[in-house]
């Protein structure tokens, strides 16, 4: 029984084959990153929690990303299976109690946890590193290690202070683990990164990790003065494909304590697999409950954007919640993203090179042959399929295509999806040389034997066409469901073999047959070049209330007028750090930034302080 946690391909394929299979997936929903997100847009984290999670079932269900349950992790069965988890650990001895160092501002009376402090990093020196990862050099981060560390909320100084936390204790867990890994590595599908990645933890000893926050969002820690306290969101959240499941099923179990009759797959950014390949199988480990572990860890490289990177702030780049106002079909999506997959290395998205995978692959090759197959069985027969005499010629093709669908399977079943859809490519082209060279449409004006000729050639094309029919359902599942309508390929044979069969036999009556792509002009994909090469992040993000005149005189005192401009200088600098964080040209940064100085003068003057800003307090 394949259980997948979140590729679109993959649980198709295993559905097709007839395997019993489960495709979960989820938000994430606890944490730093809610917690300030939801601080920063004055609202609840439920409420965020909610306004995102229905968000994101939209844009998968746009993109015919068919979860047998979209979950999230702020539910009663998360609380549930994660201290159950924690409780089972601690009772193994496996948890370690110990004094962290950890930054307070006393300004805002909290410990400033990951994302709720920014500094320098100490390692590469980037200024706008979190408190608990640096996204410019990637090494995670313990936040008092940050030089110049600043509160993000208040923007002032903390001061270290030790607290009580406490710890997964990895080291006692490596010998498990190791022997773990061996296992898996030997009998299961992981890529090269993620085994690389793994092997980096392992390769100087793992050290205790922390698994609890000063935060109030999150589970909570079931332990007498641990209780003010919630568990570190990558300990709960890999907790999440568990109870999904339950929240889906009640016999979850059957799937999460069956390791002998499940296998997990795992799909992440590269960036995620230790969280996968070691915190989480070692929190399974310890709590020695026979839980199914992850067999095949599929980790992507990174996909960029044109000649740089995808960037929310700067507006570079094309985001889930986009693409269905671009115009372009979700299947035109889905297949040219699956193309260009980073399964081996980084790629690049590249709106040139959409436009050409569309037009040839998509329109010229695979659209082209399945059209033209059934189009010949509209126009030369009467919507019926001919009887078809293989001749040697014919039987070539079909070998042809008979190994391209072992090597589909095969590159299928190890999770090479890019490739095994260049197969499917591959097929089309077979098909379109082959009616190229017998040429139907003149051999129907031919004598009985090329009548009968263009039969065969015509029936063979349209059955390869029905089979491309199911190896296209788990790339382009909307295309797949239209060749099955348009050629009224029976529902009992729309299943995936291990070779071709004559799916569609002489008498068998087909639909109406249109075109399934249509072409992409230069001045449309131009225009979308030009929408999401950036220029959204250069009007100023709209403020909640409006802002003051630079010369206007504010009432001193005023407390909703302080409120609302110190919001107004917390959204303005967080403006001005990802501008400079995505180093995007200095004369955008200057004047944004000239507009935090000018609301800090207006933010001074509420106040009753002077306006003028401390020159010591300006970074050069």
């Amino acid at each position: 029984m394949p259980m997948s946690t979140c590729d679109r391909c993959p649980h198709r394929y295993c559905r097709l084959r007839g395997w019993n299979t489960l495709f979960v997936c989820g938000t994430d929903e606890y944490g730093t990153a809610t917690e300030t997100r939801a601080l920063e847009e004055g609202v609840s984290p439920r409420e965020l929690c909610d306004r995102y999670h229905a968000l994101h079932a939209d844009v998968y269900a746009w993109f015919r990303i068919s979860f047998d349950h979209f979950g999230r992790t702020t539910t009663p069965q998360q609380t549930r299976i994660a201290q159950d988890i924690f409780q089972r650990l601690l009772a193994r001895g496996f948890l370690l109690q110990d004094t962290l160092e950890q930054l307070r501002c006393e300004s805002c009376g909290r410990y400033l946890a990951d994302r709720f402090v920014e500094g320098t990093c100490p390692f590469c020196g980037y200024a706008e590193a979190r408190g608990d990862q640096c996204d410019k050099c990637g090494k995670l981060i313990n936040a008092v290690e940050l030089k110049s560390p600043q509160c993000k909320l208040c923007r002032g100084t903390p001061v270290v202070t030790p607290t009580q936390h406490l710890f997964l204790d990895l080291p006692k867990l490596e010998g498990r683990l190791e022997a773990w890994l061996e296992r898996s590595w030997a009998a299961g599908d992981w890529t090269a990164n993620a085994r690389h990645i793994t092997r980096t933890w392992l390769r100087d000893g793992l050290k205790p990790r922390c698994i609890t926050r000063d935060l109030t969002w999150g589970t909570p820690v079931p332990l007498d003065g641990f209780r003010d306290k919630v568990f570190y969101v990558w300990f709960d959240a890999p907790i999440g494909y568990l109870s999904i499941t339950a929240n889906y099923t009640d016999e979850w179990e059957r799937w999460w304590k069956n390791p002998q009759q499940v296998e997990l797959y795992n799909f992440m950014a590269k960036d995620n697999v230790p969280f996968h390949s070691v915190v989480f199988p070692c929190s399974l480990l310890g709590a020695d409950d026979n839980y199914t572990l992850v067999n095949h860890l599929i980790a992507t490289e990174y996909l960029n954007y044109e000649d740089g990177k995808f960037s929310k702030s700067r507006g570079v780049g094309v985001f889930g919640d986009m693409a269905k106002d671009t115009g372009i079909p979700a299947d035109v999506w889905r297949f040219y993203l699956l193309y260009l997959r980073p399964e081996g290395q980084d790629s690049a998205f590249s709106w040139a090179d959409l436009m050409l995978k569309n037009n040839s692959e998509l329109l010229n090759n695979l659209g082209n042959f399945i059209n033209r197959a059934g189009m010949f069985v509209c126009k030369f027969f009467g919507g019926t399929v001919p009887a078809m005499v293989l001749t040697a010629e014919d039987q070539r093709l079909l070998a042809r295509v008979t190994l391209e669908m072992r090597q589909y399977h095969q590159l299928m079943e190890k999770v090479h999806i890019r490739d095994a859809l260049r197969c499917v490519l591959s097929i089309s082209r077979h098909g379109n040389q082959y009616i190229q060279v017998n040429e139907p449409w003149k051999r129907i004006k031919g004598d009985e034997r090329d009548r009968q000729r263009a039969g065969t050639v015509t029936g063979v094309a349209v059955n390869v066409a029905a089979a491309l029919a199911a190896l296209l359902q788990p790339f382009v599942p909307g295309v797949s469901a239209a060749i099955q309508s348009q050629l009224r390929i029976p529902p009992e044979r729309c299943g995936l073999g291990p070779g071709l069969t004559c799916t569609l036999p002489a008498g068998h009556r087909v639909g109406t047959v249109s075109p399934l792509f249509q072409k992409l002009e230069p001045e449309q994909v131009e225009a979308l070049r030009q929408r999401f090469g950036g220029g959204q992040a250069k009007q100023p993000p709209p403020a909640s209330a409006p802002t003051p005149a630079p010369n206007t005189p504010a009432a001193p005192g005023d407390p909703k007028l302080i409120q609302e401009l110190t919001e107004q200088v917390a959204k303005q600098g967080n403006l001005v750090r990802q501008l400079k964080a995505a180093q995007v040209e200095k004369v955008q940064v200057d004047a944004q930034v000239a507009k935090l100085l000018e609301l800090k003068q207006q933010l001074a003057l509420a106040e009753g302080r002077s306006p003028d800003v401390p020159k010591g307090k300006r970074k050069k």
